[in-house]
């Protein structure tokens, strides 16, 4: 597997992991670098199945599994069957626990959905892991006696979460979670290997936990670290819009909403979010920087990451649609080259309303919600600043005919040069 836009060679990544701030807390630097800079290590990255899709929340472990493997190492990707029934503890409340059956689904789901980041072939190929293949099979003494004879609840009681809930209240359940997830390590090392485990810096609790229980069972060295909470410089949640999460599914989120999440990212931010999530190189990204300073209103950085991410999780055709759409909707593209589900979906964004009859272009902009009146709408047309379609609207009285329809149900309608919305004829 490889990546022009990599620096190749292990005696870089370390430094390329810094240099891009992905290295928040180590068992030891000196440690991950001899590590990470020698031959072929096999490392694990775990992802629990608590809904059907990952979101981009999860995207700076699957594009670092991503960057590992580029570098030669090889990674085991874990989905948790058995953890995803428990749930790791909250500081908020108890976790509701989903049905197996459910679990089992989503962990499906979420193995088909990390297959594209990775390569399962050549030397180094990854392999997808599921730890209820070894948890699912001990018995509530082996557990006991095996795995929690070597956990002292002084330690997991002093965890930051486990603190946080003493008042409220936490059950045996999410209390020994820390304890298969530590498991989990020990397993996949005598299993495959495994002399690496990283993740989110909420789970470094989880992962020292595994790193101590394994030389507590007289194996080992293994290293682990975590890599940077992502936030907004605003100090709302990174992966949020205001329709909820933004997922890696295209179902959940479409490629076209996917885009927009990276285009719209803010300038204080879009520079980190190059450095933790794109392939780029250490000059690319430091050219893309300094142009977002000097000229923000490109928004160079924006375009720049929107495309690579697209493409990498959704390819290269649903990036292309992407671009048309966000082009055509401001009248620098063609509307009739998107796709009828492109389309959708950049209105729906957009704002899309669901109408049985057309009215004529000054009612369609009132009930779209682009101007307040009718008086407002034929003042908007008579000053010319109204369109459909991206043609302009030159009469008070327009009407819209029926072969103006996109794909015989869509109108793109426009205010200016920025406002626009979307109608969908039905029935």
């Amino acid at each position: 597997m490889t990546d022009s836009n990599l620096p190749h060679g292990r005696d870089s990544l370390t430094e390329d992991l810094r240099w891009r701030g992905l290295i928040q807390d180590s068992t030891g630097l000196d440690e991950l670098r001899e590590l990470l800079d020698g031959e072929t290590a096999t490392f694990y990255v775990g992802f629990d199945p608590t809904a059907p899709s990952l979101h981009v929340g999860h995207l700076m472990q699957v594009v670092t599994a991503r960057r590992f493997q580029l570098a030669g190492h090889r990674p085991l990707l874990l989905v948790g069957g058995a953890t995803g029934q428990i749930g790791d503890p909250k500081e908020s409340a108890e976790r509701t626990i989903n049905p197996p059956e459910v679990v089992a689904g989503w962990v499906q789901r979420i193995r088909d959905q990390l297959s594209p980041f990775v390569s399962y072939t050549g030397e180094n190929a990854a392999q997808l892991v599921n730890n209820l293949d070894w948890t699912g099979e001990m018995s509530v003494v082996e557990f006991l006696r095996d795995v929690g004879k070597h956990f002292p609840v002084n330690k997991m009681l002093a965890r930051e979460v486990v603190r946080a809930r003493l008042e409220t209240g936490i059950s045996f359940t999410e209390f020994s979670y820390q304890l298969l997830q530590a498991n989990d390590f020990l397993e996949l090392h005598r299993r495959h290997g495994c002399q690496l485990q990283y993740g989110g810096s909420d789970q470094w609790g989880n992962i020292t936990a595994g790193v101590d229980y394994v030389r507590r069972r007289g194996a080992g060295p293994v290293q682990a670290f975590t890599t940077p909470l992502v936030t907004r410089s605003d100090g709302t949640k990174f992966g949020k819009t205001e329709g909820g999460a933004v997922w890696l599914d295209p179902e959940m989120t479409t490629p076209y909403a996917f885009y927009q999440f990276w285009v719209n990212a803010h300038d204080r931010d879009v520079t980190r979010y190059l450095r933790y999530f794109s392939f780029r190189s250490r000059e690319e990204i430091e050219a893309l920087e300094k142009e977002t300073a000097e000229r923000p209103a490109a928004r160079s950085a924006q375009r720049a990451l929107a495309e690579e991410l697209t493409t990498l999780v959704h390819g290269e055709r649903e990036m292309a649609q992407a671009v048309a759409a966000s082009q055509a909707l401001f009248g620098r593209g063609s509307l009739d080259d998107l796709t009828p589900e492109t389309l959708r979906a950049a209105l729906t964004e957009a704002g899309l309303v669901h109408l049985t009859e057309l009215p004529d272009v000054a009612g369609l902009l009132r009930d779209s919600g682009l101007v307040p009146s009718l008086k407002e709408a034929r003042r908007v047309i008579a000053e010319g600043g109204a369109y459909v379609n991206n043609t302009r609207v030159t009469e008070v009285d327009g009407v819209v005919a029926p072969e103006d329809l996109l794909h015989g149900r869509y109108l793109v309608l426009r205010r200016g040069k920025r406002s626009f919305a979307g109608v969908e004829l039905r029935g």
